[in-house]
């Protein structure tokens, strides 16, 4: 079999959410692939070194080499091991996740095309970013849809709907998380019984914004902090409604998760999600920032639960496009080639 540096923020272990690192390479070693990976270091300049250092160290070992690409400060880590692994001669692929990386594409246009027309192969998840990516002059992106298994997610038919909200996602700006905290508010004008837990662990200081919040608009918010995908996964069974509230965004494992697991989405029409959820079929979309259709929408999915459980049905029909043994092969094409 192959043997695949991978290169991304393996941070799961150090409180961290998972990220594609935590998830696909798991699931290739159990295929029987031989993998690599950097890196799991905390402090990012140091663990850019870590990445620098374990490819070079790699040279004469890897076949490949997988690079997580962001569309943040990240951004740069993929750029510059797309370099090493140029110059050392090393095949490497790209897997394209940031939410903003069009906006890349316009800010750092020449560091964009060396890194995607060196690439060996380059993957996408998502439809947004093929789209985008295809109108700069790049067709050269492979789609492999993100993925869970399945089977983890335990389908929970939903009768009637209640004003039981859940956020899942790490603490950070991006995200929007305090938008949340607003639309509860707003809800509790209509529901006094609303709640609201948000699960996940600080990233740039906003957990602490969202609880001072919470405090100063007099509601309850139950902040769970990090848990393991077991552990949210049961509290969700008590949930009745995921809300998504992120600035920009790609496709995030979240909502597939939310979709397999029966609960219906309401999410910001943001990047690469209207891709994924179409407005009153599988899910419902607000503007960015649009607390007060958010609110509106929620409440249009207690109102009108038949309507509802239409929508969570046909989710649970789409997921079934995003299980680890639908795009395994893919990989496996790609890697074995």
């Amino acid at each position: 079999m192959k043997k695949i540096l991978y290169i991304g923020n393996k941070l799961e272990g150090s409180g961290k959410t998972a990220t594609t690192i935590d998830t696909l390479g798991p699931l290739l070693q159990k295929e029987g692939f031989n993998l690599r990976f950097a890196s799991s270091i905390q402090n990012i300049s140091k663990r850019f070194l870590h990445m620098m250092r374990v490819t070079y160290r790699s040279r004469n070992w890897a076949d490949v080499v997988l690079i997580d690409t962001y569309s943040t400060k990240n951004f740069w880590y993929a750029i510059t091991i797309a370099r090493i692994c140029k110059s050392l001669k090393l095949k490497y692929i790209p897997i394209l996740h940031g939410g903003n990386l069009p906006e890349r594409l316009i800010k750092n246009p020449k560091s964009i095309d060396t890194f995607i027309t060196n690439a060996y192969a380059v993957v996408s998840p998502s439809d947004y970013l093929n789209s985008a990516f295809a109108k700069a002059g790049y067709h050269n992106i492979i789609k492999i849809n993100n993925f869970i298994e399945i089977e983890n997610y335990p389908f929970k038919e939903r009768i009637s709907i209640r004003p039981k909200l859940l956020w899942v996602r790490s603490f950070a700006q991006i995200y929007n998380p305090q938008m949340a905290i607003h639309v509860l508010k707003k809800l509790k004008e209509k529901y006094p019984d609303a709640s609201l837990t948000m699960v996940g662990p600080e990233k740039d200081g906003s957990l602490e914004i969202c609880k001072q919040l919470a405090k100063e608009l007099d509601v309850e918010v139950h902040f769970t902090g990090l848990l393991s995908k077991k552990q949210w996964v049961e509290i969700s069974a008590d949930q009745d409604v995921f809300i998504n509230t992120a600035h920009f965004d790609n496709l995030p494992v979240s909502l597939l998760e939310a979709m397999a697991l029966g609960l219906p989405i309401i999410s910001t029409d943001v990047g690469g999600i209207p891709y994924f959820i179409h407005h009153d079929v599988n899910g419902k979309l607000v503007p960015d920032k649009d607390i007060n259709n958010m609110m509106i929408g929620i409440e249009d999915l207690i109102e009108n639960p038949k309507k509802t459980n239409e929508m969570i049905n046909e989710a649970r029909l789409k997921i079934k496009n995003y299980s680890w043994q639908k795009v395994r092969s893919q990989w496996f094409s790609i890697l074995s080639s």
